[in-house]
């Protein structure tokens, strides 16, 4: 069975939607460039080599519709390279790794593009696939019992009745969910967001390394991310109200912020690492996707994790170094804490908190990171993980080649 190696990523810089670096710029242009400079870094490869380009995106519509994927192959110069956009929201990015993973070992393809991407600043722009405003909320769900609608009102600790779920419920709310149901305080919320806050800030030369700089029509470079606050203390956290209950834990500080960025891997079989001659980055070594009650969707990552380290033959104390994508800390705390991962070894750079999430991005955002994590701390095997909207979770085992 073939091998599935990572041999060029790169990452743009992570822009504040709305009112960031990024605002101005296509998400579709946005992908072909990151496509183009991670394709830059293995000039011994042809890109007519290139099987398929898979594309990561959480909210494909407007701009990022009509299977953007084959937007960014022309656009990227592939003009013969076929292209598929996938969502399975925060993990988008991650599931087209994933693909590349099962096509390279199914002896489908031995090149393949996993990129992600999404522009939330220019979310409806153009055409779109919907009508804004419009309901399209799945008439039995409407009519579902809410366990969270019960919770936010009463202030009463959620539990699963065994109704049919809210799988539209806004992430906000699973984050209040997660943290009644786990008995994580906003105490220790704040805590954890100032921590990511200040390892992001004592991590610039990382994250300067980490970036690939864009340059936007006007001219104008950016190589950094706009959303890391320095300075961040927990007093300055606990000043901030809560977002989505009135008696709740979740702030605008120790969640996710909304962003724009892109985000490409070059994934190639251990055949074509032969043949050229390359020096491989990471061996991605196993995935695995679960799903669970969309009312706490950010528990996601505990058995997600447990499976495809599982699947590795590893263990937790194995592990060097854990990506945990960051949507809120009510549930990176509990997820970490179930999954058996040492905070000390969990997002040391600072994670989503502080430097953001574009949905679609994130996956191959955090493939970048763990990968130059590894190479930093001389670690050998890493593991990437993340809760995933709808109810589910997403995870996989890397293993630094070099």
């Amino acid at each position: 069975m073939a091998e599935a190696y990572i041999v060029a990523t790169a990452r743009s810089p992570i822009g504040r939607a709305h009112k960031g670096s990024l605002t101005g710029m296509r998400g579709d242009d946005l992908a072909a460039a990151m496509v183009q400079a991670a394709l830059a870094q293995v000039p011994q490869l042809d890109p007519a080599r290139v099987e398929d380009l898979m594309l990561g995106c959480g909210m494909p519509g407007g701009e990022q519709g009509m299977n953007m994927a084959r937007v960014v192959a022309i656009l990227a110069g592939l003009g013969d390279v076929p292209g598929t956009t996938v969502n399975r929201y925060c993990s988008s990015s991650l599931q087209t790794t994933r693909m590349a993973l099962h096509a390279i070992r199914a002896g489908e393809g031995d090149v393949f593009v996993s990129a992600g991407v999404e522009a939330v600043s220019r979310m409806n722009r153009g055409s779109s696939d919907y009508i804004p405003g419009e309901d399209l909320t799945n008439p039995r769900f409407a009519e579902a019992v809410s366990r969270t609608a019960r919770a936010a009102e009463g202030g009463t600790t959620w539990q699963d009745d065994g109704s049919l779920p809210d799988v539209y419920i806004a992430m906000g709310q699973t984050a209040e969910n997660v943290a009644q149901l786990t008995g994580t305080t906003r105490e220790e919320q704040d805590a954890f967001a100032a921590l990511s806050q200040g390892r992001a800030e004592a991590s610039k030369d990382f994250w300067a390394r980490d970036i690939t700089p864009v340059t936007l029509p006007d001219g104008t470079v950016i190589a950094a991310d706009d959303c890391p606050r320095a300075g961040t203390t927990v007093e300055t956290l606990a000043g901030l109200q809560p977002r989505f209950r009135p008696d709740g834990t979740v702030t605008a500080g120790n969640a996710c912020p909304l962003n724009d960025g892109a985000a490409a891997l070059v994934i190639v079989s251990d055949r074509v690492v032969d043949e050229l001659g390359l020096t491989p980055l990471a061996r991605i070594v196993s995935t695995a996707v679960t799903g669970l009650s969309p009312e706490i969707m950010g528990l996601g990552p505990v058995e997600a994790s447990r499976r495809a380290l599982s699947r590795a033959g590893l263990t937790i104390g194995d592990i060097d170094l854990v990506e945990l994508n960051e949507a809120f800390a009510a549930q990176v705390l509990p997820s970490a804490k179930e999954i058996g991962a040492d905070l000390d070894k969990v997002n040391v750079h600072g994670g989503a908190i502080a430097v953001g999430h574009p949905f679609g991005m994130t996956g191959a955002r955090i493939t970048t990171t763990l990968i130059h994590g590894l190479q930093e701390r001389d670690g050998t095997f890493g593991l990437e993980t993340m809760c995933v909207g709808g109810g589910q979770g997403m995870a996989m085992v890397l293993e630094r080649v070099s």
